[in-house]
């Protein structure tokens, strides 16, 4: 049997699991399908990493660490995109992969913003069309989005140290276990001995 950690049996990946679903349903309401994608991937991880804790999977605890510094990246992209940094543009559809022109949920449904719809029927070729307008936010989408992935990167970090001190705490625990007999003050010093009735056997024969 492994020696378990019993200040590493906390379920740490629980947090983070549900920042992820919070972020996934937002994206899934605006169809940002590249986001939806990364986020799946993300809670399977992090399953994988709240797994390797409870049951001593140190490298199940590993490959969350790993995976947090490609969350980290792919945060730092999005904050980049909604901030038009480097010739990124937040109106693309670089997001939902050039199949639909929707954009972020919070675009329309931010704080204090207010839909309006108009209808485009007296202009040709847009019949049973209308303009929608979004008027009154209290704060632009971008930076909410900016403030989502600012929070995911800043949970991430929190994950990785965490992780990075699990593994070290179980690298420590099996330098110290002997898998095969346990815990031997003296494994140097082992000797099988016969037991002594059989020395007596052999040495009548």
């Amino acid at each position: 049997k492994h020696c378990r950690c019993r200040s590493c049996n906390s379920p740490f990946p629980s947090p983070f699991q549900l920042a992820a679903l919070e972020r996934q349903v937002f994206d899934f309401l605006g169809y940002q399908w590249a986001p939806i994608l990364a986020n799946f991937l993300h809670i399977i991880i992090v399953i994988l990493g709240l797994f390797g804790t409870i049951q001593y999977r140190p490298r199940y605890i590993v490959v969350y660490a790993i995976w947090t510094a490609i969350w980290v990246t792919w945060n730092i992209f999005i904050i980049c995109f909604y901030l038009e940094v480097g010739g990124l543009s937040k109106d693309s559809e670089l997001l939902t992969f050039n199949i639909s022109r929707h954009q972020s949920w919070w675009s329309e449904n931010g704080p204090g913003c207010v839909r309006k719809e108009a209808s485009m029927s007296g202009i040709k070729g847009l019949d049973n069309h209308s303009y929608i307008s979004v008027i009154g936010c209290a704060l632009e989408y971008r930076y909410i989005e900016v403030m989502h992935s600012s929070f995911q990167i800043l949970i991430a970090l929190v994950g990785f140290v965490y992780a990075c001190y699990v593994v070290s705490v179980f690298t420590e625990e099996e330098d110290s276990f002997d898998f095969i007999g346990g815990f031997d003050p003296f494994p140097l010093y082992h000797v099988n001995e016969k037991p002594t009735n059989l020395l007596f056997k052999q040495t009548y024969l």
